[in-house]
């Protein structure tokens, strides 16, 4: 006997809002990152850091889960970022809206944080075959 295990996820106008402020933030912090001077070059060397986090699937999907969703999550990005801006470490500010920029640009095309469940089992949907409907994986 089998059952569907599903991993929720937002559907309808809600997705096309949490898109809709993912683009928003990816600009705003591309747009900071440039209009503060900071290196063209370096934004193009750091932007892919966060997807380091993909290793962890090598351990596993808990772990792999774990390592994305820490270096998914604006909650780093804004503590990096704060404590750059009062310890004045300007580069790290610029990190900071490097991560920032990458987060949004992820939630932007549909890539939400991670259930342990799958790979691409995340909050704004599944990813791949099957779309945006909630994971629909079966268990035996």
């Amino acid at each position: 006997m089998s059952d569907i295990v599903t991993a929720p996820a937002v559907r309808g106008g809600p997705l096309f809002i949490l898109r809709l402020e993912g683009m928003a933030i990816f600009a705003l912090a591309t747009f900071a990152y440039f209009f503060l001077g900071f290196s063209t070059t370096g934004f193009f060397v750091f932007f892919l850091v966060p997807d380091i986090s993909f290793l962890a699937y090598l351990a596993g999907p808990l772990l792999g889960a774990l390592a994305y969703n820490a270096l998914h999550s604006y909650v780093g990005a804004i503590a990096l970022g704060v404590s750059a801006w009062l310890g004045g470490f300007e580069p790290f500010i610029g990190l900071s809206l490097i991560w920032a920029a990458h987060i949004g640009f992820d939630r932007m095309l549909g890539y939400g944080l991670k259930y342990a469940s799958d790979f691409q089992d995340t909050h704004l949907g599944r990813l791949g075959p099957g779309g945006r409907k909630g994971s629909k994986k079966r268990v035996e």
